[in-house]
């Protein structure tokens, strides 16, 4: 059985879960971002699988449509995305999902993971952080947090420290600034395809 769909594919398998619009505009930027990134970095020689990362990245937010919302209630934000992809067949990108959100990088464990975590994981997380509906930059994700939490704001602060140092690692493995971050345009592509093959691959 396939584990880590093309581009396609993962379109097909987004688009089974009939995301809104806001939610699919978001997906591809953050998928966008990653694939400009994981590109990159495979470019200069670095050890990143970019087709895990388009698809991991594209994916990240499943577990915030049914029926992969059944499952966070008990399992959190990522982790189940990560376990409703496994048994569709792709546990390959249950890494990327699980560890993207920004809670991962305001919890005690964080200094660890950005220490190990795989280039695949790393780049969907910041991904997920410059991305709204587009590319903004992470002060502007972060204050977003802010103002829609005012009672986490000290856990969304540490958040914004571990984002930093994210960011200096994913720029330097694709050996750009952070302002030379863009989206790499593939997703609109992806769906149309997607769209015209139908059924979605189970």
């Amino acid at each position: 059985m396939m584990t880590i769909p093309g581009r396609s594919d993962a379109a097909r398998i987004l688009l089974d879960l009939e995301p809104p619009g806001w939610l699919l505009a978001h997906s591809a930027a953050v998928a966008e971002i990653a694939a400009f990134l994981a590109d990159l970095g495979a470019a200069r020689g670095r050890p990143v699988d970019v087709p895990l990362t388009e698809a991991a990245a594209l994916l990240h937010d499943v577990d915030k449509l049914e029926p992969a919302a059944q499952l966070a209630p008990s399992l959190g934000h990522g982790a189940a995305g990560a376990v409703w992809l496994t048994g569709r067949g792709h546990p390959e990108l249950a890494d990327a999902v699980a560890n993207h959100p920004a809670t991962r990088l305001a919890g005690p464990a964080a200094d660890a993971w950005l220490a190990s975590a795989g280039a695949e994981e790393l780049i969907v997380a910041y991904a997920d952080k410059r991305a709204t509906q587009d590319v903004v930059t992470l002060d502007q994700r972060f204050d977003e947090w802010v103002e829609g939490h005012p009672d986490q704001v000290l856990a969304i602060e540490r958040g914004r420290a571990r984002a930093h140092l994210l960011e200096a690692q994913v720029c330097t493995l694709a050996g750009v600034t952070r302002d030379e971050v863009v989206r790499l345009p593939w997703v609109a592509a992806a769906l149309a395809e997607a769209r015209a093959a139908g059924t979605p691959p189970q």
